[in-house]
């Protein structure tokens, strides 16, 4: 069983119909995306120092990104007229004449897409989520004015005279409401002169409906000669820093890798918080590679179907309904997860299941 499975010339050939058609799929969507999201940041060009050359570079960081979500719709569009190409030159008849199954004929198409989705988990955890930070970065610093927002060492942050480093930041939510966060804050106040007038280290930083506050904080003055230190457990912090701003610089769950989606989680648990939303781009993280198989096998009985009657065009189509629908209905479903509050990872596996059961009803019926 295993030497039959093992990969031979048709299978490497099916393999490298499908990745070519599947690239060149690749290439037109995410031209067509890039250009929809170009034109997009033209409408911010000229909010504060937001210009022409800071939206190009916006837009070329979050092309890793971009690549991620486009690619199981790639990899539908690109088996349907990879295997379709075969079947509309009598390829797949001549291997079906000799003995392969269909099932061999679709794992053999799989076979350079599975290389290409081992590539696009690994750019989800490393490439895009820091081509999101940087862009990010680039379009708060150039649109917040005297606020400067910068990732060196965490999140730094310019108002003024004043300087605020945070380890980490994120959106939360709970029962109470939403509000920003930052963790681990350092707060450098200057006066005119460039002197250091004093230094506090707070373990959080809250921004709620009234305002900003630091807890357990320990706060070092320098006046003179003298420096003095005090601990406060809250404090309430005057100051004009955009919590907007803020909380789109803070990373976004579906850009986090998925360790960091999973310390987020435990640290949200252990304080009582609602943890769902970055649940759900934790397990959808790891049903990404389902998604795609599934989407290609979804795309076997198009192009097998073709075999025996003409429309081609039609049932291209047809497949790529089928695939944004399946697409559309899995967010269907994780968004009623969140609201009947059931486990992400049914929700997540629901929609694979449908889809087979009814490709399987589709193959039977050409059977």
């Amino acid at each position: 069983m295993i030497a039959r499975l093992r990969p031979r010339i048709i299978d490497l050939y099916l393999a490298r119909t499908v990745l070519l058609t599947a690239l060149a799929t690749w290439a037109v969507l995410l031209g067509f995306d890039l250009m929809t999201a170009l034109f997009n940041e033209l409408d911010e060009v000229g909010e504060g120092g937001y210009t022409l050359s800071h939206a190009v570079l916006y837009t070329a960081y979050t092309v890793p990104r971009r690549m991620y979500e486009l690619f199981p719709t790639v990899a539908l569009i690109g088996c349907v007229l990879g295997l379709g190409g075969l079947s509309a030159r009598s390829e797949l008849t001549a291997m079906r004449s000799a003995g392969m199954s269909r099932l061999r004929i679709g794992l053999g198409a799989l076979l350079s897409l599975g290389l290409l989705t081992a590539l696009m988990m690994v750019n989800a955890e490393t490439i895009a989520p820091r081509g999101e930070q940087n862009a990010q970065a680039v379009a708060n610093a150039a649109k917040s004015g005297d606020m400067v927002v910068a990732r060196l060492s965490g999140l730094w942050l310019r108002e003024g005279n004043s300087y605020l480093n945070a380890r980490d930041g994120a959106r939360r939510e709970s029962e109470d409401g939403a509000w920003t966060e930052l963790q681990g804050v350092r707060l450098f106040e200057f006066d005119d002169e460039g002197r250091l007038v004093s230094l506090a280290e707070a373990r959080i930083a809250e921004h709620r409906e009234d305002g900003w506050r630091l807890r357990d904080v320990t706060r070092v003055r320098f006046t003179g000669r003298a420096v003095s230190s005090e601990t406060i457990a809250e404090e309430r912090w005057e100051t004009a820093l955009d919590a907007d701003a803020l909380a789109s610089a803070a990373k976004r769950p579906r850009y986090l890798s998925a360790a960091e989606l999973q310390r987020n989680i435990e640290y949200m648990e252990r304080n009582g918080l609602n943890a769902k939303a970055f649940e759900n781009a934790y397990w959808a993280r790891w049903y990404y590679p389902v998604n795609v198989a599934v989407l290609c096998l979804a795309a076997l009985p198009f192009a097998f179907g073709s075999l025996r009657s003409g429309g081609f065009g039609k049932r291209l189509f047809t497949a790529i309904v089928i695939g944004v629908a399946y697409l559309l209905a899995q967010r269907l479903v994780v968004s009623l997860s969140d609201v009947y509050d059931f486990d992400a990872r049914l929700a997540y596996l629901l929609p694979p299941v449908a889809l087979l059961v009814l490709c399987w009803g589709l193959f039977a019926r050409r059977e």
